[in-house]
């Protein structure tokens, strides 16, 4: 392996000299997936581009060529673990050794628990949970016999803290936290040179609120603060480039919203029964013919892009997510920064 260079910064690639990466991109149509793709193909990746939505996937694969990237685009419901392991195989044959493979496709439901039915449940679990596990589970079959690649699962704060009218969503994040701290500590114990990692996001400003299936009154939206899907793009990229970390947090509110759960879960509970309707719809009314990606891909005809309709609200900065990257730097400061302090107390102390 060599230093390189990264545009923000030196990390260990996850290659040899002269050779491109070869990345998988699961959900890589849209949202977080597609700014992602561009982020890869800026540094010459081959981005192997899985999701359903045939022209979505096109315009994806347009882009990563454009950027200076090499595209395979596949057609994959990642609720089948047979197409899953193919897809793996077509970009090993085509592109070459996987060298990362990131986990984001889902699907969701907004509804209350009881309005959601049992078979559209099971199918939020499928491709928003068990997804991620066919996923990683190609990966790693492809990886341990080489003993080298990273995995990154795109996560949620919502992994950690359910909240009302996303139950299914919130389980398949809660799902993955813990399979993902399982796997993590068998490939410690192996002492293995694969790695798995998780980023934590907040809301982000994707197409996802015009696609999935809702039965809310009012137009289903992030909880604000809302960021834009390249602050979490960049998230994954320094992820997949340090994945001995095991988890990343993005944006001040996850950080809020982890840190409240951990120390004060039942006062979270109450606000949350009181703010979390309103805070997730807009005061217009849900259009009835919006499309509905829970069984049929929403961009199948259509390309959304990497953003939502947010865009006037949404932020593309985030200083909370320097600061996840830079922990050793901030303690290294603080250390120092203390023990001027304590220096400074001992002069005075002596000069009394």
């Amino acid at each position: 392996m060599r230093l390189e260079w990264f545009g923000r910064g030196y990390a260990f690639g996850m290659r040899h000299q002269g050779v491109r990466q070869v990345v998988v991109l699961t959900g890589a149509s849209g949202g977080i997936g597609r700014a992602t793709a561009r982020l890869f193909a800026g540094r010459g990746a081959a981005v192997a581009l899985l999701a359903r939505g045939e022209a979505g996937l096109k315009a994806a694969a347009k882009e990563v060529e454009e950027l200076g990237g090499t595209a395979l685009p596949i057609e994959v419901d990642m609720a089948d673990e047979r197409e899953v392991d193919a897809a793996a195989t077509r970009v090993e044959n085509e592109l070459g050794a996987i060298d990362v493979w990131v986990n984001d496709a889902f699907t969701s439901v907004f509804a209350p628990f009881m309005q959601i039915e049992p078979e559209e449940f099971r199918r939020v679990t499928e491709v928003s949970y068990l997804g991620f596990v066919f996923g990683t589970r190609a990966a790693l079959a492809r990886m341990l016999p080489r003993d080298r690649g990273a995995i990154v699962q795109v996560g949620s704060a919502l992994a950690y803290r359910g909240i009302p009218l996303q139950s299914a969503y919130c389980g398949a994040k809660h799902a993955i936290q813990g399979f993902n701290e399982s796997l993590r500590a068998e490939l410690l114990h192996d002492r293995r040179n694969v790695h798995v990692t998780m980023v934590q996001m907040p809301a982000v400003n994707t197409p996802q609120f015009g696609w999935v299936l809702s039965r809310l009154g009012r137009r289903a939206q992030p909880v604000p603060p809302i960021y834009q899907p390249e602050i979490a793009a960049r998230a994954v990229v320094y992820a997949a480039d340090h994945p001995k970390r095991r988890e990343y947090w993005v944006g001040a509110s996850t950080v809020g919203t982890l840190i409240a759960d951990k120390f004060a879960p039942a006062l979270l509970d109450r606000y949350l029964a009181r703010t979390g309707y309103d805070s997730q719809q807009t005061p217009q009314p849900r259009d009835p013919r919006q499309p509905r990606n829970l069984w049929q891909p929403a961009d199948e005809h259509a390309d959304f892009g990497a953003h939502g309709d947010f865009d006037e609200r949404s932020t593309r900065r985030s200083p909370q997510l320097w600061a996840s990257q830079h922990h050793g730097l901030i303690a290294a400061v603080a250390g120092a920064g203390l023990a001027v302090a304590a220096a400074g107390a001992a002069v005075l102390a002596r000069g009394r």
